[in-house]
């Protein structure tokens, strides 16, 4: 027997009308969306910034990299019923051919840049002004933008002159003081790019295994790398040359650890490992460990709000701990895996994960807003 709705609209029932290459991409977005991930999102946070809004960037699984105002994803998830702001992003371009995993503000007054890098070994600055300002309509973006530096990972000569894949980029981080980006990379090296020339200027080997993370530390001209090879090691800037190798994890039943992601402190004094089995903190004075702690999932990003640690990880918890190790705060989180954490001035945080999520949660605990982004539609 026909349904109401069938007998209402007969058109409904002609086979005719039947868009199947429409369903067929239906079908696929909707599985690209709830698959994606959210490698890294960060809030752009200058004082000199004459726009109140506060806007994040995020970089994707499928390469993009896009930004947001968060006073219209808050706007975004008020007004709907579902748990999940689905929200259209301020701008998008297609920054990365395969996933971009790391994006990082390089703060010039002039002309901030935001760094993107990713699984084809690039590291790209885009004009920051030019992603606000963009004009093109959302559904044409992603290729209207054209990075304003574009760096590629070296290859390594092998027999016969034969040379190696170009190495993917894992993470960044920016040295203002001296205009360089220092990139983590799956060769197992670390490589020092000046952002005024484009070359690079050094590279850090020593490690046995891929590279996971890198920080710097500017008053001591010291770049510290994290690594699958369970290490976090400490190198000269000027010689390029190992100074200190760390092993975070003491336990011998952790001894394959890696080493995920590395912090220091805005005092330079302190430097967090996470780690796959929990969090090692370190005084950088006295080249001590003041605590090793274990943890039900591998963390897999956190940084120093203060004197307190963020962290994060493989299961749906933001947690904060005392310099010490104390357990402060454990507050649930809408990714089932968060690989960010991000802190703004405020006091806010942003953590980004599995699903194309996003959640920030205000300073004292409550969520803001949790939404997630359409993307690309390819």
């Amino acid at each position: 027997m026909a349904t109401a709705a069938a007998q209402a609209n007969p058109a409904s029932m002609d086979a005719r009308s039947w868009d199947e290459a429409s369903y067929r991409r239906g079908i696929l977005r909707s599985r690209d969306l709830s698959s994606r991930n959210l490698f890294r999102a960060v809030f752009f946070d200058h004082s000199d910034d004459s726009d109140p809004d506060v806007v994040l960037a995020a970089a994707s699984s499928d390469g993009s990299l896009a930004s947001y105002s968060l006073s219209s994803c808050i706007s975004a998830a008020s007004q709907g019923e579902a748990a999940v702001a689905l929200v259209d992003p301020v701008c998008i371009v297609q920054a990365h051919r395969g996933p971009a995993y790391d994006v990082r503000f390089y703060p010039d007054p002039q002309q901030p840049l935001l760094f993107s890098c990713g699984d084809d070994g690039r590291i790209r600055g885009w004009r920051w002004h030019e992603m606000q300002s963009c004009l093109v309509p959302l559904s044409v973006q992603g290729d209207h933008l054209e990075p304003a530096l574009d760096l590629v990972n070296p290859q390594h000569e092998g027999p016969w002159g034969a040379r190696s894949p170009i190495p993917e980029n894992n993470a960044i981080a920016i040295n203002k003081q001296d205009g360089s980006i220092f990139a983590a990379t799956g060769d197992a090296c670390a490589y020092c790019w000046d952002v005024e020339t484009g070359k690079c200027k050094m590279t850090f080997m020593g490690h046995t295994d891929y590279l996971h993370s890198v920080a710097v530390r500017e008053s001591n001209r010291q770049v510290v790398t994290g690594s699958e090879d369970g290490t976090a090691r400490i190198w000269d800037c000027r010689s390029g040359k190992l100074t200190q190798v760390i092993h975070p994890v003491k336990n011998k039943a952790f001894e394959s650890s890696w080493v995920s992601c590395v912090a220091i402190d805005a005092s330079e004094s302190w430097l967090a490992c996470g780690t796959s089995s929990g969090i090692s903190v370190w005084s950088l004075l006295s080249n001590e460990c003041i605590f090793n702690l274990d943890c039900h999932a591998p963390v897999q990003d956190l940084l120093f709000d203060k004197n307190q640690i963020l962290a994060v990880g493989a299961e749906p918890v933001l947690s904060r701990f005392t310099i010490n190790g104390t357990v402060l705060s454990q507050i649930k989180c809408a990714p089932q895996s968060t690989f960010s954490v991000s802190i703004h001035s405020s006091g806010m945080a942003a953590v980004a994960g599995y699903g194309g999520l996003v959640d920030v949660i205000s300073e004292l605990g409550s969520h803001l807003c949790t939404f997630g982004s359409r993307g690309l539609d390819k």
